[in-house]
């Protein structure tokens, strides 16, 4: 039977690792600025377990999210700023502040669910981190820009500027997508074009919000779908004794449809 670990016995592996003296060597050298990009992609990985619903996957991605927590606070406990515990503090004293619904006084149990926005800008005024008064304010910077699209609008739409139903949005994307024709056709600098398919990809977000589809996983199962239908055309083409560079655009859209025709049937 393999050793039973805690979140303690993680805590000291990680530190293990950062010490100065007998530590890894890569582990040592890390900064929050070189570390940030593996907690984005360890994210991703998350939902992308859950996406293909696989429960073993899910419970080691989980691990390696937890593991990005614990490497972070790890590197503030060096600096004597906070550590793992302060963490644990700071999120349950949170989670309990905004729910008074469940965790509050029986006067706001029975007042049942308010609006967590609201909760979370009046954090933000007591802490006197509010950028602004905007609507708009305190969507982070930091957001992946799919997700980030996302809110703008959520935010934009709460004070009702927002589209009608779904069909004007789709509209707005046709409209879009001739101004991105027009860019190209007029031969416009990348800057113009650049703008253009900004303009695009911002539309398709808003599309996904009012279809209730999230735009990542809409990209992610769409590139599994491409990665499939790929693999298998380059199976078909070595079947046939050839080379892919050196069949034409025709010929290879040729072998692209027999791909996605095998796997519509199969």
């Amino acid at each position: 039977m393999s050793q039973k670990y805690s979140i303690q016995d993680l805590l000291a592996i990680m530190q293990s690792l950062r010490d100065p003296n007998t530590g890894c060597s890569w582990d040592q050298v890390q900064t929050f600025e070189s570390i940030a990009p593996y907690t984005i992609e360890e994210a991703y990985e998350v939902a992308e377990a859950i996406s293909r619903n696989d429960m073993g996957d899910l419970c080691d991605e989980l691990g390696d999210l937890l593991l990005q927590v614990v490497y972070h606070t790890q590197m503030a406990k060096e600096r004597e700023k906070f550590c793992f515990d302060d963490v644990i503090q700071a999120i349950s004293e949170k989670m309990v502040r905004r729910h008074p619904h469940v965790f509050g006084s029986d006067e706001e149990i029975s007042r049942g669910k308010q609006d967590w926005e609201a909760f979370k800008r009046q954090e933000q005024l007591d802490k006197g981190k509010l950028e602004d008064d905007s609507v708009l304010a305190n969507v982070a910077h930091g957001l992946p820009p799919l997700l980030r699209a996302r809110k703008l609008q959520k935010k934009a739409a709460k004070v009702n500027f927002d589209w009608v139903d779904i069909v004007s949005v789709v509209e707005k994307l046709k409209e879009e997508t001739i101004e991105l024709e027009q860019a190209i056709a007029e031969h416009k600098d990348a800057c113009y074009v650049e703008d253009e398919i900004g303009d695009v990809l911002f539309s398709v977000v808003n599309i996904c919000r009012h279809a209730k589809v999230d735009a990542d996983v809409a990209l992610q199962k769409a590139n599994a779908k491409f990665e499939q239908r790929f693999r298998l055309m380059e199976i078909l083409i070595v079947k046939h004794g050839e080379s892919m560079s050196e069949l034409s655009p025709k010929q290879l859209d040729d072998y692209w449809n027999k791909a996605k025709k095998q796997l519509a049937v199969g």
